[in-house]
């Protein structure tokens, strides 16, 4: 059984650990004939790239992408695209003193109870690294969707929500929140670096939106766009919510709020507001696509939390207090946003070629 991969025409399957030689994805199901090189991919990645700011983690990886396989002459093949990203800044002997000590709120503990072993180097597979590769196979799916426009930001932090009234498009890459609002911009800055010196962590919430997605993608009932996107989402590192449209707060609102209403517009359809996010019965409207997804605080945090650690003499526990030294983002949902974008695109991807392989 293999829990590794997502997908289902375009399907994807990501390797590697975070502290091992590499890490990468397989990309299998992508048509022939589409433009791509390694210059297409790595914008996204530098995107994801750590030690770009001081409010991210301080790990130097310069995250180059190579294309191994499934490229010829620089289109695809058909065949599956296997990509690999080096890791050369690993610390391995920065967790060494948590080789028996479980740091809460992290996966340590239930890797541990369900395989019987764990690779405490970084949290192994369960570390955020390994969205580096959702990054790259994103990066192709894009290219199969290239009508379609997906644009992520960082929305709150902290608590602390951007004003949609400054909403600028236009800076969301130039500052290191991914915000479009300015003035939330430099709260940020000074709530993080709080945070940071006192070694605690904050949560963040990451909006995402796709405009130019067509009516007709996705299917009933267990083939529902939103449906895969919540799923794509929720298999994020540090991601534990995710709304649709409205979300929850659709569950406030009367039947006529929240009816996005319709007309006649020339051949086509208009709708007076997006309340659904652009998806009805797990089919897209036609409108765009629009979620919310939530990250919990960073776990690997210097303040010291109550734990248990592996005892040696009867192999049970005993109490123990942890502090998680090393190179960690004090707000993991930062660089959520490329990885958000991503997960994106390969859903979208996948539901375009399952629509055309449905309806032509």
């Amino acid at each position: 059984m293999s829990v590794n991969s997502f997908g289902r025409v375009l399907r994807f399957t990501t390797w590697g650990e975070s502290h091992g030689p590499a890490l990468g994805a397989v990309v299998d199901g992508c048509p022939p004939r589409i433009a791509l090189t390694e210059g297409d991919i790595q914008p996204f990645m530098d995107a994801r790239r750590p030690g770009t700011s001081r409010f991210t983690t301080q790990r130097r990886e310069p995250d180059e992408v190579r294309i191994l396989s499934g490229v010829f002459d620089g289109q695809t093949t058909g065949t599956p695209i296997s990509l690999m990203i080096e890791n050369t800044d690993q610390r391995s002997k920065d967790y060494s003193d948590i080789a028996k000590s479980y740091r809460p709120g992290h996966a340590d503990y239930a890797y541990d109870a369900k395989y019987g072993l764990r690779d405490y180097r970084g949290g192994g597979r369960s570390s955020a690294r390994e969205t580096a590769a959702r990054v790259a196979a994103g990066a192709v799916a894009r290219k199969i969707i290239s009508g379609v426009t997906i644009r992520a930001w960082v929305s709150e932090m902290g608590g602390d929500s951007i004003d949609e009234g400054n909403f600028d498009a236009s800076l969301i890459p130039t500052n290191p929140f991914f915000c479009p609002d300015p003035s939330a911009a430099e709260r940020w800055a000074e709530r993080l670096d709080y945070a940071r010196r006192s070694g605690s962590s904050l949560g963040a919430v990451v909006t995402c939106e796709a405009s130019g997605v067509p009516a007709g993608w996705g299917a009933p009932v267990y083939g529902k766009l939103d449906a895969d996107l919540a799923a794509a989402m929720m298999g994020i590192n540090a991601v534990k919510g995710v709304e649709i449209g409205d979300g929850f707060e659709a569950a406030r609102l009367t039947g006529e709020q929240n009816a996005d209403a319709m007309r006649p517009d020339g051949d086509g359809v208009a709708f007076g507001t997006n309340h659904a996010g652009g998806i009805a019965g797990g089919i897209s409207t036609g409108q765009p696509v629009r979620l919310r997804v939530a990250f919990k605080p960073t776990s690997s945090i210097l303040t010291p939390v109550p734990t248990i650690r592996k005892s040696d003499e009867d192999g049970g526990y005993e109490s123990d207090e942890i502090v998680t030294k090393g190179r960690h983002d004090p707000c993991v949902g930062l660089r959520g946003v490329p990885v958000v974008e991503a997960m994106m695109a390969l859903t979208l991807a996948d539901h375009f070629l399952l629509n055309r392989a449905q309806c032509g």
